[in-house]
């Protein structure tokens, strides 16, 4: 008799894979690019600190070892040198890096002892001294976040500012559909550090940490967006003077003589690489400056903010205090652009008045090239006939001497009539012979 209950289920059929082309190279890493980057999961109440740290060339390299030597220090596994982005729990807090275009980002999280947080106590107390103070690159954004559950009730600004913000105006607003509240002052305290206080009011754990990482986003691509306002500053009375230089040499072009060209051209190719070197050291800064401020917007957009009374919002606050700086840095970059047009198109206008003038002294001296060979040809013609000339005296003098000798030996011959006879021969072919030669002597030049 058969057990069916040691009966064993059929495999489940699996599809076969069909044939596909092979991966490009790039797939698979271009696909992982949108996970490159993943929130942290966040449940409140805890405390963050986050450094934002603008580091070039070996500098990145060093944090990033730094970061690996922290690991091993907690005895975890480093993060790889191939990668661009590290998380891990190391006991007392867990810590987040990832590597950008020209900063590095630092996070550090420890979970919250169910009890009322406080900005006095903040993340970072967790992280080894020594560690931080080695930690390469230039700080330029620091900040410390409180997630705190919501009680429930409506927050009271007033409240909020007297007891986490030493009674600073607030910014703040309803953000993620209501789902959380978040405020900050944009401050920096003595210790180095801005505070930005979350309130979760029916956040997911991940839904937590991409609000989170928003709002620290938003006040680091602000802070590099804005790495290009003192540059503009320092711009404006270099391309002020400028302007003035140009107009200048534009006025003086109206009535210059053919003289002053070359000490005009001069003056316009100092100001043409001045310029170039100007604008090749910050064009990468103003263009960047555009990007950031482009992110920014993003962030807000995605915060989807709801007015609390009394508050002014994310945006709000920063279309009144950020985007009269940004358009600062615009003008200038525009200003500088359109001084190197203008400047390139007075350049190109000289150097066409230029050519013209050394056009008329080329045909000036065409000119003259052509007046010297005729003069030459005339001169060789007269030399030619006075050659024929004097080689028809020598051969009729010769002719003479033959007549004379023949004359003595008895031949009945009138010396002079044989000499006057043979002129018109020996002239004749003297010249059909210098005539033949020159022929000959232009084609072998050919």
């Amino acid at each position: 008799m058969r057990d069916d209950s040691l009966t064993l289920a059929p495999e489940p059929v699996r599809p076969a894979v069909p044939a596909l082309p092979r991966d490009h190279p790039q797939r698979v890493v271009l696909n992982d690019e949108v996970h490159a980057r993943p929130s942290e999961i966040l449940v409140a109440p805890l405390r963050v600190s986050y450094l934002a740290i603008f580091a070039e060339g070996e500098e990145r390299a060093q944090i990033w070892r730094h970061v690996q030597e922290l690991a091993r220090r907690h005895g975890a596994v480093p993060a790889s040198d191939a990668v661009n982005h590290y998380s891990a729990d190391l006991g007392p807090f867990r810590i987040k890096c990832e590597r950008h275009t020209e900063f590095l980002r630092l996070v550090f999280i420890v979970e919250g002892r169910g009890q009322p947080e406080s900005f006095d106590d903040p993340a970072l107390q967790s992280v080894p001294a020594d560690w931080l103070a080695a930690l390469p690159g230039q700080l330029i954004t620091a900040a410390n976040v409180l997630l705190q559950r919501s009680d429930g009730d409506w927050p009271q600004p007033e409240r909020i500012a007297a007891d986490y913000f030493d009674g600073n105006a607030l910014v703040g607003a309803s953000i993620a559909d209501g789902a959380a509240f978040a405020f900050t002052d944009f401050r920096i305290r003595p210790d180095g550090f801005s505070r930005l206080l979350v309130m979760d009011h029916g956040m997911t754990s991940r839904q937590a940490g991409r609000t989170v990482q928003r709002l620290l986003e938003i006040d680091t691509y602000r802070i590099l967006a804005l790495l290009a306002l003192p540059m503009a500053h320092a711009l404006a009375p270099f391309l002020a003077a400028r302007e003035r230089e140009l107009a200048e040499v534009t006025r003086l072009l109206v009535d210059a003589r053919a003289a002053d060209e070359p000490l005009l051209f001069d003056r316009l190719t100092r100001l043409e690489a001045e310029m170039e070197s100007e604008q090749s050291r910050n064009h990468y800064r103003f263009s960047a400056s555009v990007a950031y401020e482009a992110l920014v917007d993003s962030r807000i957009a995605e915060l989807r903010e709801e007015r609390l009374a009394g508050l002014q919002t994310f945006r709000e606050f920063l279309q009144r205090r950020f985007l009269p700086a940004m358009e600062t840095c615009r003008s200038t970059a525009a200003n500088q652009e359109s001084l190197s047009q203008r400047l390139n198109r007075v350049t190109q206008l000289l150097s066409t008045r230029v050519d013209i003038t050394r056009e008329a002294q080329t045909q000036e001296v065409l000119a003259s090239m052509d007046r010297r060979a005729r003069l030459q040809l005339r001169l060789q013609e007269t030399v030619e006939g006075l050659s024929v000339a004097a080689i028809t005296y020598y051969i009729v003098g010769l002719v003479g001497y033959l007549a004379k000798g023949m004359r003595v030996a008895g031949a009945p011959i009138e010396v002079e009539l044989v000499m006057a006879a043979s002129i018109p021969v020996v002239l004749v072919l003297t010249a059909l012979a210098l005539r033949h030669r020159k022929r000959r002597a232009t084609r072998e030049t050919r």
